[in-house]
């Protein structure tokens, strides 16, 4: 996947097997350009077959990313969108990785940053962070994907609310809604990160990878998910997580997976 000297805008950190991709522009509040995204999504691509999660977050305490870097969005014309595809194929990854994805929200997210973190499974954010989609103040609309993830994981209404009027929300108001997974004591937040890292290096890898396919089929197949989920539960009761899972609550330990259970 590369070391973090082959990129110029982004910070690669693999810890025991937790993948930690970390957006370096602090003095632009970690604003996408679109090497930050084609960094991401190369980093992305080539994470190691064993990861157990991808953490998606952004340098200092300000900011996870204030989105669109506006400099360079003034050059961003129909034709350069029709031939950078870069933006959509880093969202679908973080959206349909085998592996969980997590955006640890450290500060404001807002416009394609806030549709990144969208895109990612799971989101922990600090109580002083603030989220929104606000391109409609500059004329735009979110172009990423986020009038649809909002849409799905807090309703039609305040998806329309929230993006037609700019509107910025709390940590808590964002888990109020459902958009946010955990929030945490910014004071704490790196250490809450890593307490969540760490579950993530307990959890059964194919069992894992088959709720994450299943989810993702029922948004995109309607029924055809409980027919995935099906196939899934089939592969899962063969291996030999599911064994000693079973087995070790029968002998009341936690269960030691990975011994050849393989993503």
């Amino acid at each position: 996947m590369g070391k973090s000297d082959d990129y110029q805008y982004i910070k690669v950190i693999n810890d025991r097997q937790i993948v930690y991709l970390v957006i370096q522009r602090p003095e632009a509040h970690n604003a996408l350009n679109n090497q930050v995204i084609d960094e991401l999504l190369r980093a992305l691509c080539h994470v190691p077959p064993d990861t157990c999660g991808v953490i998606l977050r952004g340098a200092g305490a300000a900011a996870f990313s204030a989105g669109a870097d506006l400099r360079e969005m003034q050059a961003r014309t129909r034709n350069t969108e029709l031939t950078m595809g870069s933006r959509h194929a880093l969202a679908h990854q973080l959206e349909t990785a085998p592996f969980p994805t997590i955006a640890a929200v450290n500060g404001h997210a807002y416009g394609g940053g806030w549709e990144l973190a969208l895109a990612c499974h799971l989101r922990i954010a600090a109580d002083n962070a603030q989220m929104g989609l606000t391109e409609l103040r500059l004329g735009l609309i979110p172009g990423n994907g986020g009038t649809q993830r909002l849409r799905r994981l807090a309703g039609r209404g305040r998806a329309l609310q929230w993006i037609l009027f700019s509107e910025r929300l709390t940590a808590r108001q964002a888990y109020d809604a459902g958009l946010v997974n955990w929030v945490v004591p910014h004071e704490d937040f790196d250490n809450e990160v890593e307490r969540l890292a760490q579950r993530l290096r307990g959890l059964p890898a194919l069992a894992v990878r088959g709720v994450l396919e299943s989810v993702i089929a029922g948004e995109t197949m309607g029924d055809g998910g409980l027919i995935v989920e099906h196939q899934w539960f089939l592969q899962v009761i063969d291996s030999p997580d599911k064994e000693e899972g079973v087995t070790a609550f029968l002998e009341k330990r936690p269960p030691r997976f990975g011994q050849g259970g393989g993503r």
